[in-house]
């Protein structure tokens, strides 16, 4: 009986110390799930007591993956091997609350808290801990007719949903990377290309997080539909047009034909966007899709007239000018050659006069040769003639002379012309 009655005192009394030391050393997690979406960040509230005459050493988080009293830990005041992304929010007093910025799917678990003190037996881990779960951003999207296929006019919703359910959630909605609109809800209505592009979702308080992609491809029939022409609208007579017929349609063009109008009727001349012609006219090209097709405007080819641009002008100019200076110097080479030619002329004929020996020979009249030269009272008149020798030929005189040497006799002749003398008497 005593000894059943000592049984009962000492495990009342080790009750009693457990009590007290448990109300001394613990751990209390505020939340005991968590839910966060990934890429945001993420906050473990955390508190922790101890007895008042101690003070704390060590501090440090564990994760499930590892032994939560002997780590390693994710976090330990006394390491350096701290991930970065995990920030001890807390302090060595009562706060212990955990931070996880940048969530991964990894992430997810049950985390505790460990402290040590400088007591010998002030230990202690709070082993019910904090479970982490990290969920998605996800768009749903609702269309009327139910097809995939977006079509101009229609109209869709974009749902963003929280895999968390925090129904108090804030999204923020972009469209090709720019913020577009807020609101859990985006309502697309009578839809139109400017609406095509990637749509994405995140929540307003973490920029980080982001959704799935939801690409919205709406497709049209052919639209601004246009030609252009190489050169403009008008040609020189030698060259061609080029035409190119362009036009914005999704799904992409699949056919062009071009048209010429001939007398009120349309006449096909060509199937390619790139069409060639040298005929003067009115065309237009037509662009088809699956979804419909578009006239362009009808452009009008005319073959330029000649017309004698600037520089032809100043050749036109130019070319008589330089004719008449072609003539002018001509006539002046052909005048200062006949100088030449003249003055060579005369310089031969200064050489012939040099080379020229004057003879005089006295010329008699009739009566007075009849009656004789020695009558009295007459005059002569004299002739004078130029002989010419030239020095390049000899004379036959000269030649004579030379031919005969020796002979000595020479005999010259005086032709005299008496003058009438007249005489005083009858």
């Amino acid at each position: 009986m005593c000894l059943h009655h000592r049984n009962l005192t000492r495990t009342l009394m080790l009750l009693f110390l457990y009590g007290v030391l448990c109300d001394e050393y613990k751990v209390e997690y505020q939340q005991g799930h968590i839910c966060a979406v990934k890429g945001s960040t993420v906050v473990i509230p955390c508190s922790f007591h101890y007895p008042g005459n101690q003070i704390v050493d060590r501090v440090m988080w564990g994760h499930e993956r590892h032994n939560i009293y002997d780590g390693p830990f994710i976090y330990e005041s006394i390491s350096n091997n701290t991930l970065p992304r995990f920030h001890y929010n807390g302090d060595k007093k009562h706060n212990c609350s955990l931070e996880i910025s940048h969530v991964e799917p990894n992430d997810t678990g049950k985390y505790t808290f460990r402290f040590i003190t400088d007591s010998a037996v002030g230990k202690w881990t709070g082993v019910e801990g904090s479970t982490l779960k990290v969920g998605d951003l996800n768009i749903s999207m609702t269309k009327p007719n139910g097809n995939r296929t977006m079509n101009e006019g229609e109209s869709v919703n974009l749902t963003c949903i929280n895999s968390c359910d925090d129904l108090s959630s804030a999204f923020t909605w972009f469209k090709s990377g720019e913020p577009f609109s807020e609101g859990p809800v985006l309502y697309l209505s009578n839809m139109s290309s400017t609406n095509s592009g990637n749509y994405t979702c995140s929540l307003k308080s973490h920029t980080g997080t982001t959704s799935g992609v939801i690409n919205i491809d709406v497709e049209y029939g052919p639209k601004n539909t246009s030609v252009s022409v190489r050169p403009s609208f008008e040609k020189d007579p030698s060259s061609n047009f080029t035409m190119i017929c362009s036009s914005h349609a999704n799904p992409p063009v699949e056919n062009y034909t071009w048209f010429k109008i001939d007398k009120d009727d349309n006449k096909a001349v060509g199937h390619q966007p790139l069409f060639l012609s040298a005929e003067r006219g009115q065309y237009f090209c037509t662009a088809t899709n699956k979804h419909g097709s578009q006239n362009s405007s009808v452009v009008t080819l005319k073959i330029k007239e000649y017309q004698a641009t600037p520089n032809s002008k100043i050749y036109l100019l130019i070319l008589p000018l330089v004719a008449v200076l072609l003539i002018v110097t001509a006539v002046i080479a052909l005048r200062r050659l006949n100088k030449k030619r003249t003055t060579a002329s005369e310089a031969d004929r200064e050489d012939d006069t040099e080379n020229a020996v004057y003879a005089n020979w006295p010329v008699l009249d009739k009566n007075q040769s009849q009656e004789g030269s020695q009558s009295e009272g007459a005059t002569v008149e004299l002739i004078y003639a130029m002989v010419d020798f030239h020095t390049k030929r000899k004379s036959n005189m000269q030649q004579h002379m030379d031919s005969h040497p020796d002979d000595e006799d020479v005999i010259y002749s005086t032709v005299c012309k008496s003058q009438p003398s007249y005489s005083s008497e009858p």
